[in-house]
């Protein structure tokens, strides 16, 4: 079965989409396109370089989710080192470390940029706030100056992954030629999580399909679910207030969308009241979300039916026509 595979983003809690992922590997389905958003872009690229579930387990169980949060030393000093940290560099850590990793893991497959992969194959949501944009990497990268075929996979990924104020926003800054007249400081785009503008992008496959298509590839999402507890958010101070801020836009964001006309196809994944940034996650938690993802998946594709999903595929695409 050949589909396409879409994934949200979630933080840690992206660990649950290897698990559902491997659902539908062993119902015989196939990845033809992916596309993602913060922890759901790491997953589809690692999907477009060619792993399979089973090895992303693997990635996951051995990494530390807090090697991820590096900063210089300075920047520990208690309550005014990170708010200083902020205030210079627009986060709490870097990111580098993030994309370090992800680079790591897709050179191990041969994959370092964009022309590396069929083309189409892998699509990256992110926002630059700069110009107040939707960013579909690669597609959108010719209109700010850039090659996709020379863009680097991993730097796409840590774009879609910086979550204000938490990670650095990554800095682009513009070619010659589009920066000609500009001040030094109007060159550069901030480029932040991808999850500001959609977080959970199940549209991004629509655009090159037709309800009257001979041949319909279907497209499925992978969400996770339960992302607001019953646990309200502690506010305490501006930190506190800025996390809650975060989680709460990134959590809610295409809520209603999704309930409404994209049931039939998606996969929704309990995430055991894990929180987007608990990077401190130890394995047995780490294990408890992949094995969610996994149950949620055999449930999804145990019950698939590809006359249905072309059925409300069709009603609900000339829906929107009317």
């Amino acid at each position: 079965m050949l589909m396409n595979g879409v994934f949200e983003g979630g933080g840690v809690k992206g660990i649950s989409l290897a698990g559902a992922v491997r659902a539908a590997e062993c119902h015989g389905a196939r990845f033809h396109q992916v596309a993602g958003t913060s922890s759901g872009s790491i997953v589809a690229s690692l999907i477009a370089a060619g792993y399979n579930a089973e090895e992303m387990k693997t990635i996951i169980m051995e990494t530390s989710f807090t090697s991820f949060l590096k900063r210089s030393p300075i920047f520990n000093t208690a309550i005014i080192g990170p708010a200083f940290r902020v205030l210079l560099k627009k986060g709490l850590y870097s990111g580098e470390a993030l994309e370090d990793w992800v680079r790591q893991n897709l050179l191990a497959k041969g994959i370092r940029t964009f022309g590396d992969l069929e083309r189409g194959k892998l699509k990256i949501i992110a926002s630059d706030i700069t110009g107040g944009r939707i960013l579909v990497l690669p597609d959108d990268l010719p209109k700010i100056g850039l090659r996709p075929e020379t863009f680097e996979v991993a730097k796409a990924v840590r774009m879609s992954c910086s979550i204000p104020y938490f990670f650095d926003p990554v800095l682009l800054r513009l070619p010659a030629k589009m920066a000609k007249g500009k001040k030094f400081s109007d060159q550069f785009l901030h480029i932040v999580d991808g999850g500001l503008l959609s977080n959970f992008p199940l549209w991004l496959f629509d655009r090159n399909q037709s309800p009257n298509e001979e041949k319909l590839i279907p497209t499925v999402g992978f969400q996770m679910v339960g992302k607001n507890t019953n646990q309200p958010h502690v506010i305490r101070g501006p930190f506190s207030m800025l996390q809650a801020l975060v989680e709460t836009m990134l959590s809610a964001h295409d809520e209603r969308y999704i309930e409404q006309s994209n049931r039939y196809r998606t996969v929704k994944i309990p995430t055991l009241g894990i929180s987007t940034t608990q990077f401190d996650i130890g394995k047995e938690e780490s294990l408890l979300l992949y094995e969610s993802g996994l149950r949620s998946g055999n449930r999804f594709f145990g019950d698939w039916n590809a006359q249905y999903y072309e059925e409300q595929f069709i009603k609900y695409q000339q829906a929107k026509l009317i």
